[in-house]
């Protein structure tokens, strides 16, 4: 497969061969169960989607119900598509954390911490210090004059303007796989990842 859906697990630290202290992510990889075949005939595209996580069966709707039962497999409650390689797949199969290869590179999909309503220095990295001028002076972190006042009369759309921060879906790129503990389904890649522990993650090679 291309990718797995997994779980953070949280973060440690490993030594490399040359003794540095690396920070990584652990992260269970799988077993992800094949519960839907794309096909460009039928749906116009291909892809294998993948269910990962089982989830009880009075909390999974009917439909979802009949479609997990097509693949002879308990309801799941995580989905997600994914490219299929040039080996032949089949409904029912099963996925672990072996077709992540070590040392390959990987990118990393997942949903950021939320932080609630923010102001523009932690929202958007305003300095928070700034001097005597620019429409304020007394308030620190305040982000100061929003706009001209004769034209446009009007704060402009997407100002950066304080709001609610995080929990949005963020990837993180071209992280490298440190080691891959199949018995386990774990693989950990160097760095962090987007989420907090115990949220779902697509992971694509």
């Amino acid at each position: 497969m291309s990718g797995l859906i997994g779980k953070k697990i949280g973060m440690t630290s490993v030594f490399s061969a040359e003794g540095k202290n690396i920070p990584c992510t652990v992260i269970e990889a799988g077993p992800c169960v094949v519960t839907q075949i794309r096909t460009i005939e039928k749906d116009g595209y291909n892809a294998v989607q993948l269910a990962y996580d089982d989830k009880k069966e009075k909390n999974t709707s009917k439909p979802m119900l009949g479609h997990f039962a097509k693949a002879n497999t308990t309801p799941k409650h995580k989905l997600a598509e994914f490219e299929p390689f040039a080996n032949e797949t089949n409904l029912g199969d099963v996925f672990t954390a072996d077709v992540i290869l070590e040392d390959a590179w990987v990118d990393v999909t997942g949903i950021s911490k939320g932080k609630g309503f923010q102001g523009v220095v932690k929202r958007h990295g305003f300095a928070g210090v700034g001097g005597q001028t620019h429409g304020q002076h007394n308030r620190l972190r305040h982000p100061g004059s929003l706009g001209a006042s004769s034209w446009p009369s009007r704060v402009r759309k997407g100002m950066r303007m304080a709001g609610r921060t995080g929990g949005d879906q963020v990837k993180a790129l071209n992280l490298k796989v440190l080691k891959v503990i199949p018995e386990n389904n774990l693989i950990l890649v160097k760095g962090s990842i987007p989420g907090a522990k115990g949220s779902y993650v697509i992971i694509e090679q």
